[in-house]
């Protein structure tokens, strides 16, 4: 597993998909993949209201990751000081056994280029201090990059926040 993570607080979410646009424009995509993007759940009935959830989704960066492993030639690669699972795209030739051995679909097909492309945390935006591109773009605060240390304690928080019914609360990590 990676040493970072990307948390959504959905209940922030307006399903704008700034986070899809701003990956797309960082890693030069066409309109076919999509490393980071966001998910309609519902909608569904709660408490005699229609409502939807807006996920967002993106490579997981397992601990040992099928895709690494599936990559005949090496394009597909662990850092090994922070976890993030990456693709050197001068060494992927195109074959697509990442995209099949991942049962997430992190890694997509990207036809204009005729390689396969997956979200990487922004690895050289965050080689140079900087927060991924999805993060930055998101107008409401729903995406949060952090350490996996610290997911406890924003769940802690977002189960507070909502047992007091929306009212402010102090951080509590």
């Amino acid at each position: 597993m990676s040493n970072y993570s990307l948390f959504q607080d959905e209940k922030k979410c307006i399903s704008c998909r700034s986070c899809e646009v701003q990956c797309k424009i960082n890693k030069g995509l066409a309109t076919g993949p999509r490393p980071g993007k966001i998910i309609t759940a519902g909608p569904a009935t709660r408490n005699g209201r229609i409502m939807a959830k807006y996920v967002f989704t993106t490579c997981r960066h397992c601990e040992d990751p099928f895709c690494v492993q599936a990559c005949p030639v090496g394009a597909v690669q662990k850092r090994p000081s922070d976890g993030i699972v990456f693709i050197d795209q001068e060494l992927c030739v195109g074959c697509q056994s990442c995209i099949m051995a991942c049962p997430w679909g992190a890694p997509q097909w990207d036809e204009e280029k005729g390689v396969v492309v997956k979200c990487d945390y922004c690895k050289d935006r965050l080689d140079a201090g900087l927060e991924p591109a999805c993060v930055t773009a998101c107008p409401t605060g729903s995406l949060i990059f952090i350490s996996t240390e610290n997911i406890p304690s924003i769940k802690r928080e977002q189960i507070i926040r909502r047992r007091m019914n929306g009212r402010a609360v102090n951080a509590i990590w």
